[in-house]
């Protein structure tokens, strides 16, 4: 069984990691190709392709020409360690044990615009290039072009190598677009999270993106491996909801924020 996220917008590439151990990304290759595309906009470019702030267009200009191999702990840091927001909020990957994050990296990965698929051990450069991204590139239109069938190939071949062939998508609509769904080989489940709000369970998005880190640490801390027992999820006062499930869609509720 394998589980997949969004990587954040909001990053950390102050605080040192507590944990040495690190892994290189699957696809560094195609992503040193993209960094030679993106170094030849302009700061104002940058701003215009993203629509973001003139100082956030600067920032990220000087991301993409500082971008540099080999990744090491000094010039990089772990996925899961890097990504703030709100997912990795639940995800709290800072309190795992060694034991974790070696279940982690095989049940575990984190879909990116610029990296393509990400570990969470695998060490990363500060970057902000979203999945949605209408970047023309040498291979298409966009990222999603630029992507193609990779990731959904090396997704089936790590499902291959496990019992249970089931994916776990705890990723954005933007973000499981870049995976081509036809041809995922295994038992797709799409947890949902909603809270009580004006006489109905709604899917609040602040809090949804909780829920999706909460349930990756719970699944990794628990080391579930049983599609079936992701029932059992109980967390920040979501449980189980029979009555709003279906089997490749199962709902979470909660009557109020913990």
């Amino acid at each position: 069984m394998l589980s997949i996220l969004s990587p954040a917008k909001t990053l950390d590439f102050e605080t040192r990691p507590k944990v040495r151990s690190h892994s290189q990304p699957e696809f560094l290759a195609d992503t040193a190709e993209l960094i030679d595309a993106l170094r030849e906009l302009s700061p104002a470019d940058l701003s215009g392709l993203m629509g973001i702030s003139d100082a956030l267009g600067e920032l990220n200009f000087d991301r993409y020409q500082a971008w540099e191999q080999p990744f090491t702990t000094d010039n990089a840091k772990q996925a899961a360690l890097a990504f703030k927001g709100d997912v990795y909020t639940g995800l709290q990957a800072d309190t795992f044990n060694a034991a974790d994050f070696k279940f982690a990296q095989n049940h575990l990965r984190i879909l990116s615009g610029l990296y393509g698929l990400l570990r969470p051990l695998d060490l990363m450069q500060a970057y902000r290039l979203e999945m949605g991204t209408k970047f023309s590139n040498p291979r298409g239109k966009d990222l999603y072009a630029f992507w193609g069938d990779k990731l959904t190939t090396e997704i089936n071949a790590t499902l291959s190598k496990g019992r249970n062939k089931a994916l776990v998508n705890l990723a954005s609509n933007e973000y499981f677009k870049a995976l081509q769904k036809k041809s995922i080989v295994a038992e797709i489940i799409t947890p949902g999270f909603k809270d009580y709000k004006n006489g109905e369970y709604k899917m609040i998005s602040f809090f949804a993106k909780k829920a999706r880190g909460l349930m990756a640490a719970w699944i990794i801390k628990n080391r579930v491996t049983e599609p079936a027992d992701l029932c059992e999820f109980a967390a920040d006062g979501y449980l189980y909801n029979k009555k709003l499930s279906s089997p490749d869609k199962p709902v979470y509720t909660r009557r109020s924020a913990a």
